[in-house]
C-alpha cells in the first residue's frame, strides 16, 4: 500500500545498509560472489522495479478531488511528478533489471534478508550481520526454488507487458510462468515466503496458451475459452463444434460469448469463403440447442435455416440434441425444455416425412411419454390434407422492415422487467403515444391485483394513469410477495405520489398497503430477534385498525396482520382496554385479539378471575362446530341430514388456523394449545389425555358436545402444535404435548423421540436433572408403556426407577419376558435400585443363565450402591445412572 517514491527510497536505502557499492551499475555485480543478504537486496530492487513497470503500463483512473485548493493541487502535482521521473528511470533501466533477474536464476545456494535484529546488529558491528562469505546465515532464510519461483513470475509478467510491442516476448513469458507453475508444485501448498496469486497465474498461462503457437503448448490444458481461441486462429471448425458440444453439457459459456462466435463466422462467410456455410449452420444449432436447455428463445437465423428443411439438416439437429442431453443424469427441466421444443418443431414442419423422423428418434421417444408422441401424430395426420404450400418465398427477417408493432413488443418487455416506476411510467408515455387503443395492464398475466382494488383502479378515466396506478400496485405487491421490500417501497410510494393529486380513496388504499409493507419489512428484519417496532409502526396500525372511511376498500389481511403484529409485540393493553368497542363488534380478529390479550394478562392471576377464558373459550368452541342442514324430499320427509362448518363462530376455522400462524408470541401460542388440547380432551377418554400448560384455566365441559368437530379439532391441534414447535423447537412443554399426540395414535417411537427431546433441552442433554415438573409421572408412565409395546423390557425396568415410588410389579414384570429387543444384559450398568439387581440375579439364577448373573452381580457389587452409603452418595450414584441412561436413550431415537 506504499506510494512508488517510498518504496523507491526505503528499497535504496536497503541497498545502501546491505553494501551495494553506490553509483554501481547492478548488470557488473556477479550476484555468486555477494553477501547472501547483499545479493538478496539487489534482487529485492530489481524485482520491484519490473513489477512497477509492468503496474504504470495498466490505465488508472484518476481520484476525485473536491473543491480545488492550491495546497493539495501542488502537492498532487509534485506526486506525479516524482512518479514519472522514477517510472521513467526505471523503464531505461528496464533491460539491466531484466538481465540481474535472469543471471539469479543461475544462483545455486539459498538467499537471507535482513531482519530487524540484523539491522541492529549491522549497526553495532559492521561485518557480522552482513555475511561477508557465501556461507553466511544472518538473517532470515529464503529457499532458491522460492526464490527462483518469484523471480519467473516477474520476469514472465513483464516480459508479457512487452509482448503488446514485441509478440516474441509471449513465448518467453509463457516459458517462464510454466516455470513458475512447476516450481510452485515442488514448493507444496504453503509456501513460507513465496506469495503468488494463482488464479492471476492461470490466466497469464492460459492468455500465454492462446497468445502463442497452437504447437507448442507444452501440455497446457486450455479452458473452455482458450479452446475457441484456439480453434478459430487455426481453422479446426471440428474442434470448435466439439467444445461448443460440451458446453452444452456443463452450461458454461455466456450466451452472448457463443453469439460473437456465430457473428464472427458470419462476417467471414460474407467475405467469400463458402466453405463456412456449413459451418455457421452447425454452430447456429449447436448455440440454439443451448438456448431451448435454458429456457430462452430460440435465434432468428435458426429459424431462417429451417425455412427449407432438408434430410441432412434434421439429422444433425437430432445428433445435437442427443449428445447435448443426457436422459438419465440430467435434470427434470432440462428434458421438458427439450421435449417443448421438439413438439414444437414437429408442429411447425409441414413435410409430415421430417415429423416423423423426428418423432421416431430415440431421444423423442425418450422424452415424451406415449399418450403425447400419439396426441401429437394424430394432429400432424388430420393436418396434413389442408395444408396448403406457399410457391411464394418467405421474405428474409432482415429484409421486413421495421415496424411500429415490433417496437411495441420491445417496449412492452422491458415494461414486464422493470422495477423502477419512473422508468415504469416513461415505457407507458412511450407506448400510449404509439397506440391509443391498447389496455398496457393486461400485458402480463402475472399482475394480480386484489379485485376490490382492481375495479376502483379500472374506473380511473384516464388510460395512462389507469395502467400506470395498476402495474404499480401489481409490481409492488409481487414485491412483498418474493420478499423485495426495498423495490416494493419504491413503487408504493411512487403510487401513492399519483393517486394523491386525484383520488382520496386510492390514497387510503396505497397508505393502507405501505402499513402492510412496514408491517412485513419489520418482522422479516426483526427475525426471531427481540428488536421492538418504532412508535410510529404502532400508531399507524392502532390507527388502520380504528379507520372509519365511507366507500374505502379495505383488505382482510391488513386487519388480520395488524392484529397479529399488536399481539406479537405484546401491546395488551391496548387491546384489552383502549381499543374502541365497536371495532370489537365489528372486526372478528379484534375481538379474538382483544380475548387472546386479556387471557394471557390475567394467566398468573387467581383461577375466579379467568372469566375471559371462558370467554375466548366459547369464542372457540363455536368456531369448531357443526351446523346441521336438513334436506327434504319430494314427499317432504327428511331423506339426508348434511353437516357443514357452522357460520355462527366469527370466523371459519381455516381463517383462525391462518392467523394463529401469523402468531410467534409464545405465550399467546401456549394459551392456543392449551385451549386446542382441553378442547380435544373433553371426550371420555381419560387413558389418551393430552396435557399441555395452563390446560387447568378452561372449562371442563360443553353443553352441546355433539355440535363440536371433534375430528376437525384434532387436525387443528396437531397443526397447531407442529407449528408452535417451527417457531421454538426446545419449548419443552410443547414438545410433552406433541409426544403425547403421538402416544394418543399409537406412534410410540415417535412419542419417546419427544418425551427424550424434552428432557433434553431442558437439562443440557442430560447432564443436569431433569425437572420433575417435565418428567411428571404420568410423562414416566407414559415412557414406560411406550417401551413396553415397542418390546424393549430392560428398559422398562430402568424408567420404573425413575418413578416417585419405584414401581417393582411392572419392573419384575417386564424382566420376566425373554422376548426383549432392547440390548438387555448391556442395560443393567444403568440400574441403581438394589432390589431389582437382587431381582434379576435371582432370575438368572434360575434361568442357568451364568453370564448374566455374573453382569449382575457385578452390578450390585458396585462400592456407590451399597446401602450404608449417606443418602448424598446413593442420590449421586442414582443421578449419574439416570444421566448416561437418558442420554444413551437419545441416541437410539434421535
Amino acid at each position: 500500500s506504499l506510494t512508488v517514491p517510498v518504496l523507491n527510497m526505503l528499497l535504496n536505502e536497503l541497498l545502501c545498509v546491505s553494501k551495494v557499492p553506490p553509483g554501481t551499475k547492478h548488470l557488473d555485480l556477479d550476484l555468486s560472489s555477494l553477501p547472501p543478504t547483499t545479493a538478496m537486496a539487489v534482487l529485492l530492487y530489481n524485482r520491484w522495479a519490473v513489477r512497477t513497470i509492468v503496474q504504470s503500463s495498466f490505465p488508472v483512473k484518476p481520484a476525485k478531488l473536491g473543491p480545488p485548493q492550491l495546497n493539495i493541487i501542488s502537492d498532487c502535482k509534485w506526486e506525479f511528478t516524482l512518479l514519472s521521473q522514477i517510472c521513467k528511470t526505471l523503464k531505461e533501466q528496464a533491460e539491466d533489471s531484466i538481465m540481474v533477474l535472469e543471471a539469479a536464476l543461475e544462483l545455486k545456494k539459498d538467499l537471507y534478508v535482513h531482519t530487524m535484529w540484523t539491522l541492529d546488529l549491522l549497526a553495532a558491528e559492521p561485518g557480522m550481520a552482513n555475511g561477508e562469505t557465501e556461507s553466511s546465515t544472518a538473517g532470515l532464510r529464503i529457499s532458491i526454488n522460492e526464490m527462483y519461483c518469484l523471480v519467473c513470475y516477474d520476469l514472465g509478467g513483464v516480459f508479457f507487458q512487452q509482448g503488446a510491442t514485441s509478440p516474441e516476448c509471449y513465448q518467453k513469458a509463457k516459458e517462464y510462468f510454466f516455470r513458475t507453475r512447476e516450481l510452485l508444485s515442488k514448493i507444496g501448498l504453503e509456501p513460507v515466503h513465496c506469495r503468488i496469486d494463482c488464479k492471476r497465474l492461470a490466466g497469464y498461462c492460459q492468455a500465454c496458451g492462446v497468445l502463442t503457437a497452437s504447437s507448442d503448448n507444452g501440455g497446457l490444458q486450455l479452458n473452455a475459452y482458450g479452446k475457441i481461441h484456439s480453434c478459430m486462429k487455426s481453422g479446426d471448425y471440428q474442434g470448435l463444434l466439439e467444445t461448443l458440444l460440451e458446453d452444452n453439457v456443463s452450461l458454461a459459456l455466456p450466451s452472448h460469448f457463443r453469439q460473437s462466435i456465430l457473428r464472427e463466422l458470419f462476417q467471414k462467410a460474407q467475405q467469400g469463403d463458402a466453405a463456412l456455410e456449413e459451418v455457421c449452420f452447425k454452430v447456429c444449432v449447436c448455440n440454439a440447442i443451448r438456448d431451448v436447455l435454458e429456457g430462452q428463445v430460440v435465434s432468428v437465423r435458426f429459424n431462417q435455416f429451417f425455412l427449407k428443411p432438408t434430410k441432412e439438416k434434421i439429422d444433425f439437429l437430432l445428433e445435437i440434441c442427443s449428445r447435448s442431453l443426457n436422459v438419465e443424469q440430467t435434470p427434470e427441466y432440462l428434458k421438458r425444455n427439450m421435449a417443448a421444443f421438439l413438439k414444437h418443431l414437429c408442429q411447425g414442419l409441414e413435410d409430415l416425412q421430417f415429423v416423423f423422423m423426428i418423432s421416431s428418434h430415440e431421444i423423442f421417444m425418450k422424452l415424451l411419454k406415449d399418450d403425447e408422441r400419439k396426441l401429437l401424430l394424430d394432429q400432424m395426420r388430420k393436418r396434413s390434407p389442408r395444408v396448403s404450400l406457399s410457391t411464394k418465398p418467405l421474405a428474409s427477417f432482415y429484409d421486413i422492415p421495421a415496424s411500429a408493432s415490433f417496437n411495441i413488443g420491445q417496449l412492452e418487455h422491458q415494461l414486464i422487467l422493470s422495477v423502477d416506476p419512473r422508468r415504469i411510467r416513461q415505457i407507458l408515455i412511450e407506448l400510449h403515444g404509439m397506440t391509443s387503443e391498447r389496455q398496457f395492464w393486461t400485458v402480463c398475466s402475472k399482475w394480480e391485483v386484489p379485485t376490490l382494488y382492481s375495479s376502483v383502479i379500472l374506473g380511473v378515466k384516464d388510460s395512462l394513469t389507469r395502467d400506470l396506478v395498476y402495474i404499480l400496485m401489481a409490481k409492488g405487491l409481487h414485491s412483498i410477495a418474493i420478499k423485495d421490500f426495498v423495490h416494493a417501497k419504491q413503487l408504493f410510494s411512487a403510487c401513492l405520489e399519483l393517486v394523491t393529486e386525484f383520488s382520496p380513496k386510492l390514497r387510503q388504499v396505497m397508505l393502507n398497503e405501505m402499513l402492510l409493507l412496514d408491517i412485513y419489512a419489520h418482522e422479516a428484519a426483526a427475525g426471531s430477534g427481540s428488536k421492538r417496532p418504532p412508535p410510529d409502526l404502532i400508531s399507524r396500525v392502532r390507527g388502520y385498525l380504528e379507520l372509519r372511511l365511507p366507500d374505502v376498500p379495505l383488505r382482510q389481511v391488513i386487519a388480520e396482520e395488524c392484529v397479529a403484529f399488536l399481539l406479537n409485540w405484546r401491546e395488551n393493553e391496548y387491546l384489552t382496554l383502549q381499543v374502541p368497542a365497536v371495532l370489537v363488534q365489528n372486526n372478528p380478529y379484534v375481538k379474538l385479539g382483544q380475548l387472546l390479550a386479556a387471557t394471557c394478562k390475567e394467566l398468573p392471576g387467581p383461577k375466579e378471575s379467568r372469566k375471559t377464558a371462558k370467554d375466548l373459550w366459547e369464542v372457540v368452541v363455536q368456531i369448531c362446530s357443526l351446523s346441521s342442514q336438513h334436506k327434504r324430499g319430494n314427499d317432504g320427509r327428511v331423506s339426508l341430514i348434511k353437516q357443514r362448518e357452522s357460520t355462527l363462530g366469527i370466523m371459519y376455522r381455516s381463517e383462525l388456523l391462518s392467523f394463529i400462524k401469523k402468531l410467534r408470541e409464545p405465550l399467546v401460542l401456549t394459551t392456543l394449545v392449551s385451549l386446542f388440547v382441553k378442547l380435544h380432551n373433553i371426550r371420555d377418554d381419560i387413558v389418551n389425555d393430552i396435557t399441555a400448560e395452563h390446560i387447568s384455566i378452561w372449562p371442563t365441559s360443553i353443553p352441546n358436545l355433539q355440535s363440536v368437530d371433534v375430528e376437525a379439532v384434532a387436525v387443528t391441534m396437531k397443526e397447531l402444535v407442529s407449528y408452535v414447535l417451527s417457531i421454538n423447537s426446545n419449548n419443552h412443554s410443547w414438545l410433552i404435548t406433541q409426544a403425547d399426540i403421538y402416544f394418543a395414535i399409537n406412534q410410540y417411537s415417535a412419542a419417546l423421540h419427544y418425551y427424550l427431546q424434552a428432557g433434553a433441552v431442558c437439562s443440557d442433554f442430560f447432564n443436569k436433572a431433569v425437572p420433575p415438573d417435565v418428567y411428571t409421572d404420568q410423562v414416566l408412565k407414559r415412557m414406560i408403556k411406550c417401551c413396553s409395546l415397542l418390546n424393549c423390557h430392560t428398559q422398562v425396568a430402568i424408567l420404573c426407577q425413575f418413578l416417585r415410588e419405584v414401581d417393582y410389579m411392572t419392573a419384575f414384570k417386564a424382566l420376566q419376558e425373554q422376548n426383549s429387543h432392547d440390548a438387555m444384559d448391556s442395560y443393567y450398568d444403568y440400574i441403581w435400585d438394589i432390589t431389582i439387581l437382587e431381582y434379576l440375579t435371582h432370575l438368572h439364577h434360575k434361568r442357568g443363565e451364568t453370564d448374566k448373573r455374573q453382569i449382575a452381580i457385578k452390578a450390585i457389587g458396585q462400592t456407590e450402591l451399597n446401602a450404608s452409603n449417606p443418602e448424598e452418595v446413593l442420590q449421586l450414584a442414582a443421578q449419574k445412572r439416570k444421566k448416561k441412561f437418558l442420554q444413551a436413550m437419545a441416541k437410539l431415537y434421535f
